[in-house]
């Protein structure tokens, strides 16, 4: 089954150009299109992720952007034809999954599409170098506990599962997990979805790059 892909663009002619890229792919298919967030969710397609142009004409922020789409529960994949560390940073903070350039070739851009459909983050040469010169980035303290419940919750694990790895009970599974979302709200780098946790956990080096979470 191919994964439905949504794209919010406001060119028509890069939204044209990224649309038959993906949909010559094999696993990977452009079900619906839109030139703003609110017209993409008043299609109300069933989505498996999005590829979402970092700045749109209609002066709506990555923040706001990002909030909207991940009522859906998916990730979100950012793209832009310029250098825009702030808004990078921004869309990171938010919970979007990575960045990739428009100008990237077209294998470099379903390669990108098909890591933010695995659960990993996109970390571009532009992505790493907004967020390395930002210090407040990577500051969140988990106890140990905390890191061990995201390790096994963000990795795939379900809490009831994370429950019986640490014998512990379902409801302090879940505790934890509120707590630690509370916090990485509170650095600015929300996570209100499994997804986003799991993006968290790789960018603070709780689980590795290499590990692959199913959700």
């Amino acid at each position: 089954m191919r994964a439905r892909i949504g794209i919010v663009d406001d060119h028509p002619a890069v939204m044209l150009g990224v649309v038959s890229i993906l949909n010559a792919q094999p696993d990977m298919i452009v079900t619906a299109t839109a030139s703003t967030v609110d017209e993409l969710l008043a299609l109300g397609d069933a989505l498996d992720g999005v590829l979402l142009d970092l700045k749109l004409a209609d002066d709506s922020t990555p923040t706001a952007n990002i909030d909207r789409i991940s009522t859906l529960g998916i990730p979100i994949l950012v793209y832009t034809s310029g250098d825009r560390p702030a808004l990078i940073r921004e869309a990171a903070g938010a919970g979007a999954a990575g960045m990739i350039r428009k100008s990237e070739l077209p294998s470099e851009i379903v390669t990108a599409v098909r890591s933010m459909l695995g659960g990993e983050v996109v970390a571009s040469a532009d992505w790493a170098a907004a967020l390395d010169v930002d210090p407040e980035f990577t500051r969140v303290h988990l106890t140990p506990r905390e890191a061990e419940v995201l390790g096994h919750y963000a990795s795939g694990e379900t809490a009831d599962r994370v429950a019986k790895l640490l014998f512990i009970s379902r409801e302090t599974v879940l505790d934890h997990i509120r707590h630690i979302r509370i916090k990485y709200a509170e650095a600015g780098r929300r996570a209100p979805t499994k997804v986003s946790l799991h993006q968290r956990a790789v960018e603070d080096g709780v689980i590795s790059w290499t590990d692959n979470a199913v959700f």
